[in-house]
């Protein structure tokens, strides 16, 4: 495996082929003085280079020999085609490229597949339509240069990104703090945390049980990312008999599998809605005009005997002043031409204040907005880069109100801020006024998604010493600092809920998951564990080929969720079954024997994805 990358995300993709996968490694980064580091990023980098180390003197005590698990870092500005040469891309399995810039990303990856066309590709691009095209490009002349068909398993191209892999988990933990939400193919899969059964009650599990959580709701067991977290730490894909024995634990259900969250529609973003097109203050002198000038015809109709449409027309010309004068008339009927009138003088200037309003507001609608004065109970989201622009637009689909701030007027998400009229306060979050100007105060929840940890946690403990409940959620990249903080904020504030999430620890092993050949759909954390989500061909693999459902289950392991029946398919052996055919057939029966020509989306764990791609732990390797 080859893996080149210029930020966190290259040295946790590599730690995670060789800690779960065994897989040899190369890594290729930029020299020191090129890297592009993230604030707080030495300890992880450090982490990677002695979770090496410990596998490598694992294997040599071992005595056997083997040296797969072992691997080698290089050192190069850009992957040209020597450094690619270098790294063994021409023997390789699969390439990796996840440099934070997707034109070196591209390049290096029309490079690789002319060295080797049957080569696994994996590409980190953030432009998603770009990255559809380049992916069917890719395998096209993958195809074309080995003979093969396009699904022919060779030279295969997976492109990902990790602001689409971590957005849905931050969004939902912003909204409901423990759900988490993976999203693909248009199908949303939404886990709930639910809290521990009373005495006697039965639980929900929906349509399954991802996890049992951890004994007690203040363990923070798990909080280091580390795959085992001591046998009262969070257990992942438990059977029914553990489910049945867990007493004081809450679950992970898989509560709904369906997209609820359609798209804005369509004109809103420019078009403003009434109530912004005028204040309130000028609705309200409309309104009573409206009701001096209703209130004058029912009098004029009172005192003439007039049809009441006859005396709506007459009040309407004494209010513009082009009526006859009514001196030969009684002298009611004059009292009212004359108040009608004076009605008409109030009326010119509110129309013409109602005018240039309207005007202002079309003007302003494509700049950004400033936080209502009666908003309460949206999302503050700090950061506007690549990661806050993926999570407001996951927000906003929900229709959620959010309110951002961005101290760079030209981050990459004030366009998409722009376009969904968004409210935006600019200015540094460590500054004082800022968070207020926010209406933090009055905030649901706080997701500090920044790309510096330190600001991340100043903006929080501000946040907190405004409003003690705020529900937080942090981007926090090194695990050391990510356990001290989360421990550190749930004994301070235990009656808040308080959430850390690592981008990279989310993206790494859908990435990881990909170079092993396996479609990862998403991931979804249990208390800093990582649940994924695959698609997966029943072929080749004997733990499910020919086995029913229930007995292709592994506890702590592996579970099947879903067909994939492709569009015309019939799905026969479903429907024979009472499974309502569609494009992914939910509900299984434990029954249903899954065939080779079977396509599965299944839950899995890290280390039971490697056992079940055929590369399981060393016996004395414990990672």
């Amino acid at each position: 495996m080859v893996v080149c990358g210029d930020d966190g995300l290259a040295h946790r993709l590599a730690a995670e082929l060789r800690g779960v996968y065994r897989e040899q490694v190369t890594l290729v980064v930029p020299p020191s003085g090129h890297r592009v580091r993230q604030p707080v990023v030495g300890r992880a980098r450090a982490a990677s280079a002695a979770l090496l180390d410990m596998v490598n003197a694992a294997v040599n005590r071992s005595g056997n020999g083997d040296q797969s698990g072992t691997g080698r870092e290089l050192e190069a500005t850009e992957p040209t085609e020597d450094v690619l040469a270098d790294a063994g891309v021409e023997r390789a399995t699969a390439l990796a490229l996840v440099y934070d810039d997707d034109e070196t990303n591209i390049r290096a990856a029309l490079t690789a597949r002319r060295l080797n066309p049957r080569l696994r590709l994996v590409l980190r691009l953030y432009n998603r339509r770009l990255g559809q095209h380049i992916e069917e490009l890719l395998d096209q002349s993958a195809a074309l240069a080995t003979g093969g068909g396009p699904g022919s398993g060779s030279g295969s191209t997976t492109v990902l990104s990790d602001a689409d892999t971590a957005a849905p988990a931050l969004a939902a933990t912003a909204l409901v703090g423990t759900s988490k939400i993976v999203e693909a193919d248009g199908i949303l899969l939404r886990a709930v945390e639910r809290n521990p059964p009373r005495p006697g009650e039965v639980a929900d599990p929906g349509l399954c049980t991802l996890a049992l959580l951890s004994a007690t709701s203040n363990d923070p067991a798990g909080a280091d990312g580390s795959e085992d977290s001591g046998e009262h730490g969070p257990q992942l894909l438990p059977d029914a008999a553990a489910v049945e024995a867990a007493t004081g634990r809450g679950t992970v259900a898989l509560e709904q599998v369906s997209y609820s969250g359609p798209p804005l529609p369509a004109g809103r973003a420019g078009v403003p809605a009434f109530g912004e097109l005028f204040s309130r203050r000028l609705r309200w002198s409309l309104a009573g005009l409206a009701a001096c000038v209703v209130a004058l015809a029912v009098a004029l109709m009172v005192v003439t005997g007039d049809h009441p449409l006859h005396a709506t027309y007459v009040t309407l010309l004494d209010l513009f002043s082009i009526n006859e004068p009514a001196h030969n008339d009684d002298i009611g009927r004059q009292i009212l031409q004359l108040l009608s009138g004076f009605v008409g003088l109030l009326l010119l200037p509110v129309l013409l204040a109602a005018v240039l309003e309207a005007l202002g507001t079309f003007r302003t609608a494509s700049s950004l907005r400033k936080p209502p004065r009666g908003l309460g109970g949206h999302v503050v989201l700090l950061g506007l880069g690549k990661i806050g622009t993926r999570v407001l637009t996951r927000l906003r689909e929900m229709d959620i109100p959010v309110v951002c701030v961005e101290a760079d007027p030209e981050a990459r998400g004030m366009a998409t801020a722009r376009r969904l009229r968004v409210p935006v306060v600019l200015g540094d979050v460590t500054q004082e006024g800022v968070l207020e100007a926010a209406k933090i105060h009055r905030a649901h929840s706080l997701l500090a998604l920044t790309s510096v940890d330190t600001t991340n946690l100043e903006a929080v403990l501000y946040a907190r010493s405004v409003r003690s409940r705020v529900r937080v959620v942090l981007r926090l990249y090194d695990d050391d600092f990510a356990t001290a903080a989360y421990r550190t904020l749930r004994a301070a504030h235990p009656s808040a809920l308080t959430r850390s999430r690592s981008v990279t620890h989310l993206a790494a092993p859908s990435f990881a998951g990909a170079m092993m050949g396996r479609q990862i759909l998403g991931a979804i954390p249990v208390e800093r564990r990582v649940l994924l989500f695959a698609a997966v061909e029943v072929a080749g693999h004997p733990q499910l080929e020919g086995k029913t459902v229930g007995e292709a289950f592994r506890a702590g392991a592996w579970r099947v969720l879903a067909l994939e029946v492709s569009d015309g398919e019939r799905g026969e052996g479903a429907v024979q079954q009472g499974v309502r055919e569609s494009r992914l057939v939910w509900e299984l029966p434990d029954t249903y024997v899954l065939r080779g020509s079977d396509r599965v989306v299944l839950a899995a764990t890290r280390r039971g994805l490697a056992e079940l791609l055929g590369r399981r732990a060393r016996r004395g390797v414990d990672v």
